[in-house]
């Protein structure tokens, strides 16, 4: 946008790829100095060469956001070089798919370790420099996956879930402090490296989910909240709406739901199993973008418009029975959800 500018200091994890990467280079183009933090040190260097080519001034701390120590030093650095921070953006995440009995322990709690501990870290680390200052903001990314369940990613989505909870307490116990403002990001499926990162135990070879929404998307609501902080913004087609299905027929919600993760999760090819990079970062795969909407785009052969069009239809039919629904009372609709499971499991 014309005139912008954002001459801030923002501390971003997990900013050597995806909705990271996009975000910093965002700020950066509007004048704002960024923090960079991830594990992967010479992907982040190449993320400030594109930020400061931006526009913006850029610095780099490899940073393990599951290590509080990290995240004090993280921290320390910017406020030592930048004299202050005035955004922090916790978004480092990483996804495991794969049933919960057949996903290994020490994947599962990294994952948790990785996307909530890793926001509460941040937290940790910044929160006394803001209460200090009397002013900050904190930006949580979490995900629609923070609203409903999703299958074959257990550990992500109760990472998420706890994050946007997690970010609910935080403001109360800030009320008394308004400078200071908490506030939770919940996009829908991105199109970023995470689908290329994420450890795999469902012997089937997984793709990104539609409707998919470029990073820079992200990137841009993130810079609103910074600029405007609100509680909550969601980002992507689905929206609020994620959450009226659950709220009117859970029971048929949930089959529902369990049945577009088969249908539009996988690739009609075997995987071998792997860690990805929950356990330790991955070299490749750095850009902002994963590929996946190119990828799609040349596989519709209706195009671009024809697939956005295939996108909304993909929504508007999974909420026109739900709208339905409303017309007869929720029970009823459970009652028939229970008994459709039992002929058709």
């Amino acid at each position: 946008m014309a005139g912008r500018h954002f001459d801030k200091v923002v501390v971003i994890t997990g900013a050597s790829s995806g909705i990271g990467r996009a975000t910093a280079v965002e700020f950066a183009r509007h004048g704002a100095a960024v923090v960079l933090a991830a594990r992967r040190h010479a992907a982040l260097h190449e993320v400030a060469e594109e930020c400061v080519a931006a526009g913006g001034r850029a610095m780099v701390v490899p940073t393990d956001v599951r290590d509080q120590e990290q995240m004090n030093r993280l921290a320390e650095r910017a406020i030592e070089v930048f004299g202050g921070i005035d955004v922090w953006v916790n978004n480092a995440g990483v996804i495991a798919f794969g049933r919960f009995e057949e996903t290994p322990q020490d994947v599962f709690e990294e994952v948790m370790r990785t996307n909530f501990f890793g926001t509460a870290n941040g937290c940790r680390a910044v929160l006394p420099h803001f209460l200090e200052r009397e002013e900050g903001t904190v930006i949580n990314v979490a995900s629609l996956a923070s609203l409903v369940g999703q299958r074959y990613a257990a550990a992500y989505a109760a990472s998420k879930f706890a994050v946007r909870g997690f970010s609910e307490t935080l403001r109360q116990e800030l009320v008394e402090d308004p400078g200071i403002q908490v506030c939770t990001l919940l996009p829908g499926p991105i199109d970023t490296p995470l689908w290329q990162h994420g450890a795999n135990y469902t012997g089937r070879a997984v793709k990104a989910m539609t409707p998919l929404h470029p990073p820079e998307e992200v990137a841009e609501a993130i810079l609103r909240l910074a600029e405007n902080p609100r509680p909550e913004l969601f980002v992507g087609a689905a929206g609020r709406s994620a959450t009226l299905p659950h709220a009117v027929a859970p029971a048929l919600a949930d089959r529902r739901m369990a049945h577009r993760m088969d249908r539009d999760m996988f690739d009609n090819r075997p995987a071998h199993d792997t860690s990805g990079g929950v356990l330790e970062a991955m070299p490749d795969y750095r850009e902002a973008s994963g590929g996946w909407m190119e990828r799609a785009e040349a596989q519709a052969p209706q195009g671009r418009e024809g697939r956005r069009a295939l996108c909304w239809t993909n929504v508007a039919l999974f909420l026109l029975p739900i709208g339905l629904m409303s017309r007869l009372p929720a029970q009823v609709w459970e009652r028939r959800a229970w008994e459709s499971a039992r002929v058709r499991p």
